[in-house]
């Protein structure tokens, strides 16, 4: 067994992996990465880059499905379900250059190729390598849960690790859990002519404003996408019609089943006792991402037990790194983290939701909100479904919902103002190009001032006042 002495130590190739590797190993500092897998994690390999390179394919087939309010005569796709998936296939060779082995190397880091265990507080076995390290840092991801549910195991189901293999088009997809996996590829499915039908314990959409999930889940249905909420899968078989799931009040059947429940973070091979690292469902950290129980440890992204999202395993790293080189302390904070959920429309959040907002601030909270068919570009592209709102405390936005056309685009306005503590008058005093979909966030910004301006008896008092005097 070869030993190896470094400086940091990093479990996982994921993003957040990958970025403290780089980082490292370009300040000088001496790096060994562990993958027992794939490099890219799940994000290059099962999740953001082949859904969205799905959703592409989709978007193209509805899109020729209906384009008569453009002048075009729509007609019926010719979809060839196994090249989408040469799409997806090509989207992830495009990018697995950037996330090689060979590029990690080329920056001076040692790539081991193995599954990872800790032996002790700094030390690290791999199957023919032992690792000491003054900084441990643990980046495993995570994977599909699946839940225990009776039956399961005797059907052949997929998770967005298997789907996307698929070559031939399921004729009926019945999709258990109602979150934004579920739903995005739901949306795919049924734009491509399957029959899709959603199953979930809840609400669908569960963690979005409510009014918001309302308009993307009302388009979904007019899809076709059947959503079932509020209906706990019980149990799963398969007989001649195909695969069964019983719920409370029901039972739904279909030619293919997709687990999307959750995740479940990848702790399981990594002996965390024998590294004194304390660990729930994911590993236990303090605000600087350390553990709570092994100072040389620390965990970023999923690992870390907060939001699951490939960028907050890149801003992770970003927050770990200053400390494994320089010994700087710096914490990771969660109120200016975006997500999007790429459906059609689409749906993103940064900050409170309203109701959040509404709770944590009272009646020092306002809400201001700007349409899409009140802007003009998105009048002359027929997107005009949807809106942006903005929650306000003191001046400052605290939360911004955006549900439409380009929303994982327009909410990084708000991103960028909520980390920084902008005031809505950044926003309201930016010029931008006519006629875009940003203006949206710009016109919300300026209806946050409109009572001040237009519906004050004072100012206009003033104003009168002044035009008397004028020249």
């Amino acid at each position: 067994m070869e030993k190896i002495t470094c400086d940091v130590c990093i479990i996982g190739a994921g993003s957040g992996g990958l970025s403290v590797a780089a980082g490292a190993a370009q300040m000088g500092a001496n790096v060994v990465l562990i993958e027992g897998h794939k490099m890219g994690g799940d994000c290059l390999n099962y999740g953001c880059v082949p859904s969205k390179s799905l959703i592409a394919s989709a978007a193209r087939a509805y899109g020729m499905a209906h384009s008569d309010p453009f002048g075009i005569a729509s007609v019926e796709p010719q979809i060839d379900y196994g090249a989408t998936k040469d799409h997806v296939a090509r989207a992830i060779e495009a990018i697995a250059p950037m996330d090689s082995q060979e590029r990690f190397e080329g920056f001076g880091v040692r790539v081991i190729r193995e599954w990872a265990r800790f032996t002790g507080e700094r030390t690290i076995a791999t199957d023919s390598h032992e690792i000491t390290a003054r900084r441990i840092v643990i980046a495993t991801g995570s994977r599909p849960l699946v839940p225990p549910m009776e039956g399961l195991d005797g059907v052949d189901y997929l998770t967005n690790e298997t789907i996307f293999d698929l070559r031939e088009r399921p004729d009926h997809l019945l999709i258990i859990g109602g979150g934004n996996v579920g739903m995005e590829l739901a949306q795919a499915h049924r734009r491509l002519g399957s029959k899709v039908t959603v199953i979930g314990g809840s609400k669908a959409l569960p963690k979005d404003d409510p009014e918001a999930s309302a308009v993307v889940l009302d388009q979904l249905r007019q899809e076709g996408v059947e959503i079932v909420e509020g209906q706990h899968a019980k149990r799963v078989s398969k007989g001649p019609e195909g695969i069964r799931v019983e719920t409370d009040d029901g039972s739904y059947t279909g030619s293919h089943l997709l687990v999307a429940v959750g995740r479940s973070v990848n702790l399981d091979r990594l002996d965390l006792g024998a590294g004194n690292v304390a660990h729930d469902k994911a590993v236990t950290v303090d605000d600087r991402l350390r553990s709570t129980t092994n100072k040389r440890v620390f965990a970023i992204g999923d690992a870390a037990g907060r939001m699951q999202f490939t960028h907050v395993a890149g801003y992770h790293a970003g927050v770990v790194v200053p400390q494994i080189m320089f010994g700087v302390p710096s914490k990771a904070r969660q109120n200016h983290i975006p997500w999007c959920t790429y459906t059609d429309p689409e749906l993103a959040q940064v900050g409170l939701t309203e109701a959040q907002a509404r709770e944590k601030h009272g009646d020092k909270l306002r809400v201001v909100r700007f349409n899409y068919d009140e802007n003009d570009r998105a009048n002359a592209t027929g997107q005009t479904t949807g809106f942006v709102k903005v929650s306000v405390v003191g001046g400052k936005p605290v939360g911004a919902t955006i549900v439409g056309a380009e929303a994982g685009e327009l909410i990084s306005t708000w991103a960028l103002a909520i980390a920084n503590g902008l005031k809505m008058r950044a926003i309201s005093n930016t010029v931008l190009p006519y006629p875009t979909l940003t203006e949206i966030n710009k016109r919300a910004a300026g209806a946050y001032f409109s009572p001040i301006l237009f519906e004050n008896d004072k100012v206009k008092r003033v104003v009168r006042l002044v035009q008397r005097y004028l020249p």
